[in-house]
Order: structure tokens, then C-alpha cells, then sequence
């Protein structure tokens, strides 16, 4: 090809580019149409100042004819990462009225489902408004620009209790916490998380350390799902959860049990080695795996090559470290 074609080939490109951006932008999907407006205005936040300041220089980038076709290629990609569709649905089916003594408040039972594929372990759990309420004031703090449009239900004097108004909340939560899921950097915050499991690990762990093990492997198991579902980027974190099912199992003697749960947190673990659960954790596994007639050698070299390089220091067990967790 001579380089007039080749000049000429380039230009129609572009222009074919060019064309595709200026309908993009005209014409947005039905998609991007029904994207809550306050997901829109929290894509510009990064992870740290460095970032953002890329992301501001790179923001006034258009695909335009100084590009190559790599750069456009790239472009693209970059765009279309910017929107996510949600993974998780949120349902308020029903309410119901808790009377004390001092005390009258409404709990809201939200289930919580994946999209897209039957979710048979969705995850059921109940807040109330004032639980509501401190995750907005907690998000208020952290992500004030994020949270601009989010409008929160208001208390009222009067008409609390009525029919009317709890189901205008149902509604109003259910809607909220969408839109709070579908923020990328919300739904990665520990604030949110917390608000979704916190209550039933602080059960979980109660019942731990009463020596009620069986009631708290129940709330684990249920809890267990939903984190990992909510951490996805951020698998260490789950690490905690899977050690206290692991204690649980062995505690109630079900060794097979704990070495499958061990065997998920240490997987968790592969690049984490100075991590306070990892030799806890394999020291547990060691003796899981003796018990069961499993390979013990591997894990035991691995906890004796992790002891030659670090300064020996007291280590607790895996129980000692678990009753630790969500301690008031």
C-alpha cells in the first residue's frame, strides 16, 4: 500500500471514530439513562491524590485524530470500565414492630441476592432506622461529595408506627441502598460493609465465646456469603470470619469441616504471610491435617521456613486470636 492510501485509510478511521464518539455522547443507552445520578458524580473520585491527578489531566481526552489506534483501543476500554452494573439486589419484603419496655422501633428485614444467576444462599438481615441512619451520618463524614444527591428518610413527630409511613421507608431504604451499592468506592468502604454484617458477627462472636458453637457457626455460615460477596476485591479481609468457622468446627469436632474452611483462609493467606491469623492458622491446620491422615509435612515447612526468618515472638492460637474480634 503507498502512503497516500495508507494516509487515506488512517483519516476514515478517525472520522469513522469520530462519528461513533459524537452519537455516544448525543445519544446516551437506556442504561446510562436510568444511572442514578449520584453514580454518575462519584466516578471521579480515585483511590489517592496521584490517581486523581492523572485522572484529571487524562479527563479532557477525547478520541480525536492525534490518537492511534491503540490509544483509541485503550480509550474505549477505559470508558466502558467506568460504569459497572450492580451485583446485588436489595428487597425490603417486610417489617415488624419491637416494643421494650422504654423503648418502640420498627426492624426492617432486607434480603440481599445476587443478579443474574439463582442465588439460593441470599442473605437475610435487620436493621433499624436509627441503624440507617448512622451508616448515612458515617458516609456523610467520608464520601460528602459522593453522597451529594442521596436524599435520606426524614424522622418524623408524629406517625411513626402507621402503616403509611413504614412502607414509604421500605420503599425509600430499599432505594437507598441501591444507590449506595451501585457507588464503587461506597460499596468498598468498611463503613457500608460493616453496616451489612457487623450485627450478626458481634452475635457470632458472643455466642463464640460463650462456648455456644453451634449457634455461632450458624450466624457465620450465613454471614460468610455475604462478605465474600462484598469483598470481592479484597479477599484478606474475610480472613477473620473463615478462621472463627474454623474454630467452631474443630471445637464441636468436626475436623474435615475446619481443614476445608482452613484451607480457604490460607489460600486467602499465599502472599499475606505476616498477617497476625497466618501462623495461628497453620499451626491449626498441622495438627487438623495429622488428625485426618492429610500431607502435615508441607505445612509444617512452611511454618518452620516462616520461623527461621522472623524474630521469634509470642504467637496466639487461632482460638486466642478469635474471641479477640468485635470485643467491646
Amino acid at each position: 500500500m503507498d502512503q497516500d492510501s495508507h494516509c487515506t485509510a488512517e483519516r476514515e478511521l478517525l472520522e469513522a471514530v469520530s462519528r461513533i464518539t459524537t452519537f455516544s455522547t448525543t445519544s446516551p443507552s437506556e442504561e446510562e439513562k436510568n444511572q442514578p445520578k449520584a453514580e454518575i458524580s462519584c466516578q471521579v473520585r480515585k483511590e489517592n491524590p496521584e490517581k486523581d491527578d492523572l485522572q484529571d489531566s487524562s479527563a479532557s481526552l477525547s478520541p480525536n485524530s492525534s490518537m492511534t489506534t491503540k490509544e483509541l483501543q485503550e480509550y474505549w476500554r477505559n470508558e466502558k470500565c467506568q460504569y459497572r452494573q450492580v451485583k446485588l439486589l436489595f428487597e425490603i419484603p417486610s417489617t415488624r414492630i419491637v416494643e421494650h419496655r422504654l423503648s418502640k422501633y420498627v426492624m426492617y428485614k432486607i434480603i440481599i441476592l445476587q443478579t443474574g444467576s439463582f442465588d439460593s444462599n441470599k442473605s437475610v438481615i435487620e436493621r433499624r432506622y436509627s441503624d440507617f441512619e448512622k451508616l448515612h451520618r458515617n458516609l456523610l463524614e467520608e464520601f460528602s461529595e459522593e453522597m451529594e444527591d442521596v436524599t435520606f428518610p426524614k424522622k418524623t413527630l408524629t406517625g411513626n408506627f402507621t402503616e403509611e409511613v413504614i412502607n414509604e421507608r421500605k420503599l425509600a431504604f430499599k432505594d437507598y441502598l441501591r444507590l449506595l451499592y451501585s457507588m464503587k468506592y461506597i460499596r468498598r468502604s468498611k463503613k457500608f460493609i460493616d453496616f451489612l454484617t457487623r450485627l450478626e458477627l458481634q452475635e457470632a462472636y458472643g455466642c463464640l465465646r460463650g462456648g455456644h458453637y453451634t449457634k455461632a457457626l450458624e450466624i457465620l455460615l450465613e454471614v460468610i456469603g455475604l462478605q465474600e460477596r462484598l469483598t470481592r476485591g479484597n479477599p484478606v479481609s474475610i480472613v477473620p470470619t473463615l478462621c472463627a468457622i474454623v474454630v467452631c468446627h474443630k471445637d464441636l469436632e468436626n475436623p474435615a469441616s475446619a481443614f476445608e474452611y482452613g484451607e480457604k483462609a490460607l489460600s486467602r493467606l499465599r502472599v499475606h504471610t505476616s498477617h497476625r491469623y497466618y501462623i495461628p492458622l497453620l499451626e491449626t491446620m498441622i495438627t487438623l491435617a495429622y488428625e485426618l491422615g492429610k500431607d502435615f509435612l508441607s505445612l509444617q515447612e512452611k511454618l518452620e521456613e516462616w520461623k527461621a526468618k522472623k524474630d521469634p515472638i509470642r504467637v496466639f492460637t487461632l482460638k486466642e486470636l478469635a474471641v479477640r474480634e468485635y470485643v467491646q
